[in-house]
């Protein structure tokens, strides 16, 4: 049974020949040793450069797709199945690569004391010999929760800002003219007759045209004017049959 420093690794080794991707428990990232030929393979198909291709030389790789890291429990009858059938030299070739490539990851992965796993030099603090998940760097950690605390106080404000001062309930406004639903515009929807108010002779105010006495002044409205439009206010020539501003009949 291969039997690997860390249990987070993959075996990407085929008949051609062997490779290793060793798995950081922290953050997924792995690293892919470097690729040996077969020498079984090589003397037996006759072939060069079968390496062409390839991830010739050890490197990092990122975080992997799902989870492709072979533990140990697993990888062992996994790896039997895939390659049953190999000759007992390709078998041997494929272990001595296994420790060899063993060697060569293991200058980029440090144990964690508080924790056992094996991790890469960006999770790991070499101040405190610990894993960043053990022992998080303390500038990181600050940051961290500045930026939470700065998040908080965000929501906190938008939660008790104000953001509108309307208010949720509407009357409909009657048309004086034809007693229907005016709506919204100027003039009534229905009739076209001027919703503006009718304006207080003394100080200009509008006023409702079913009041006798201004509210903002007292003064007596003299709805009853010859040529006062009751509608909007307007003051026409007496003798005159609709308002020249709003066109209300007199």
């Amino acid at each position: 049974m291969l039997k690997s420093f860390t249990r987070n690794y993959q075996d990407d080794s085929t008949d051609a020949g062997f490779q290793f991707t060793f798995y950081c428990d922290v953050c997924g990232d792995g690293y892919k040793s470097t690729f040996i030929e077969s020498k079984t393979y090589k003397q037996g198909q006759g072939l060069r450069g079968i390496s062409k291709g390839l991830d010739v030389f050890g490197q990092f790789v990122g975080g992997r797709l799902g989870n492709v890291g072979y533990s140990l429990e697993r990888g062992a009858s996994m790896l039997s199945e895939r390659f049953d059938g190999m000759s007992p030299d390709w078998q041997r070739e494929h272990e001595e690569a296994f420790f060899a490539a063993q060697e060569e990851a293991q200058a980029h992965f440090h144990r964690c004391q508080g924790c056992n796993h094996y991790v890469c030099d960006t999770c790991f603090n070499e101040e405190a010999g610990l894993c960043t998940d053990c022992a998080p760097r303390q500038d990181v950690y600050v940051a961290q929760a500045r930026a939470d605390a700065m998040r908080r106080n965000i929501d906190e404000a938008g939660s008790e800002a104000t953001v509108w001062t309307g208010t949720i309930e509407e009357k409909a406004t009657i048309c004086p003219a034809c007693g229907k639903p005016a709506g919204s515009g100027k003039f009534c929807s229905h009739c076209g007759a001027s919703m503006a108010l009718p304006k207080c002779q003394n100080c200009g105010a509008p006023v409702s045209s079913t009041l006798k006495f201004c509210l903002e002044c007292g003064a007596k409205l003299a709805g009853g004017a010859p040529g006062l439009c009751p509608q909007c206010g307007t003051q026409n020539d007496p003798g005159t049959k609709f308002c020249g501003e709003c066109g209300n009949k007199l």
